[in-house]
């Protein structure tokens, strides 16, 4: 009886991959007592705060990264969550670092945990990708802003880990020294890395 009373709604959640926001599947047409029912029931299972998945539905492969992408619609993984994804480190990221444009608050995100950094429209949307993962589109930056940004921030994120991505950049026959030099000037720190491109050149 269950099941064929929210067949409807569940059919809403497969549409989406079978993950949804509670604010998009409440828009979509999913009332929100019909979440906690399907939640009670276990046909739903609570990801994280606002956060609802079909439990038929396969496990995220990349729970952190499409959890935030949903959770923080404007936010781009960036830094060690980038490099991780690029496989340009050894780090494992404790944290979905994100990059958000100024003027936008501070998501209140209980988990994953994240950290946010908030950038001018330029540096915001340079590189920009978009990726799928589990279905779900998570916006990430290429190999080579990611690399630019950690010179950017390697007072942050350690100069150490900077270093690492950028050898592992240099040693990859895809790399883009050109590519690269103009995300490091549009981070201003086109100085700062040519002397460790060239030695690695």
């Amino acid at each position: 009886m269950k099941t064929s009373k929210f067949q409807l709604y569940t059919e809403i959640f497969q549409k989406h991959n079978g993950i949804l926001r509670r604010v998009e599947a409440i828009k979509l047409g999913v009332p929100e007592y019909v979440i906690y029912e399907l939640t009670k029931s276990g046909e739903l299972i609570k990801e994280a705060r606002g956060l609802y998945r079909l439990t038929e539905s396969e496990p995220l492969s990349n729970p952190d990264l499409v959890q935030v992408s949903l959770l923080v619609p404007k936010g781009v993984v960036f830094l060690i969550s980038a490099l991780y994804f690029h496989q340009l480190t050894t780090q494992i990221p404790h944290q979905v670092y994100i990059a958000l444009p100024h003027g936008t608050s501070y998501p209140k995100v209980e988990y994953p945990p994240i950290k946010a950094f908030f950038r001018s429209t330029k540096q915001y949307v340079a590189g920009m990708e978009e990726h799928t993962i589990d279905g779900v589109k998570v916006r990430i930056y290429n190999r080579e802003k990611t690399v630019a940004d950690c010179f950017k921030y390697h007072k942050q994120i350690g100069k150490d880990i900077a270093l690492e991505a950028l050898k592992d950049y240099m040693s990859s026959a895809s790399r883009n020294v050109s590519g690269l030099m103009e995300y490091a000037r549009i981070n201003r720190v086109e100085k700062f890395i040519l002397p460790y491109v060239e030695t690695l050149l």
